[in-house]
């Protein structure tokens, strides 16, 4: 079985938590948001619009009923597809739970893939690639009403739907499985004084700045594009 998931946090420190999840099988979806006892700061909620009050009452990660629904697929026959698999991996790992399945990165392999993309976020994605032409149809599959927005578990994994069934018609599932695992050549950078300039470039004009991203990026492929134009 192929699972879609996303997640929402209370932040991107090791800390942080889900305050939402949402999961896609076969033809149905769930979503719930998630209390694990956070402060949900404004720069957060800013993004997911999920504040501390709408928590109020809500089970903790391990208590939800979707999760319940992932455990019954956590096998190694089945498959978690997510776009940056393993930040949503290690936020459900610090709950509590452990995925036992396969993981298929819809970020990695779109790097792969596509290049030339001047972005990899999952919204850019769905202009870029004119996924949203194909919404009304997922829509339609899991009975759903409301419209698909940034930034919300359920719509986002939808979208990752939508690009992971773009992907499909450029590689197979198998193929999928192996690049998520292998890193990528980054051509240009996507943020910062340099971004839209080729790296390869940077790393030969202005050293130190690619020295200092070297060592502060957690980006493992930004790591790996880093040393391999540096060591020329």
């Amino acid at each position: 079985m192929l699972l879609f998931l996303d997640t929402e946090t209370t932040g991107v420190e090791e800390s942080d938590k889900i305050c939402s999840l949402a999961l896609l099988e076969d033809t149905h979806a769930h979503y719930e948001l998630i209390n694990e006892n956070r402060k949900i700061p404004a720069e957060a909620s800013a993004i997911h619009h999920i504040t501390k009050e709408m928590l109020a009452g809500k089970p903790t990660l391990l208590e939800s009923q979707t999760l319940q629904a992932l455990q019954k697929y956590n096998s190694c026959e089945h498959t978690i597809i997510a776009h940056n698999v393993a930040f949503n991996i290690a936020i459900l790992n610090a709950s509590g739970f452990s995925w036992k399945g396969g993981v298929i990165d819809t970020l990695r392999v779109t790097k792969h893939l596509i290049p030339e993309c001047e972005q990899f976020s999952l919204q850019f994605l769905r202009y870029e690639l004119r996924l949203y032409k194909q919404e009304s149809l997922l829509l339609e599959k899991y009975g759903i009403k409301d419209a698909l927005y940034a930034h919300h578990a359920l719509s986002d994994a939808l979208v990752n739907e939508l690009l992971f069934e773009y992907l499909l018609e450029m590689c197979s599932v198998e193929q999928m499985f192996k690049l998520s695992f292998t890193n990528v050549l980054l051509e240009k950078f996507s943020f910062g004084k340099y971004k839209g300039h080729y790296i390869e470039e940077i790393c030969q004009g202005d050293i130190s700045y690619a020295q200092w991203l070297l060592n502060s990026s957690t980006d493992e492929d930004m790591i790996y594009s880093l040393n391999y134009y540096l060591q020329g």
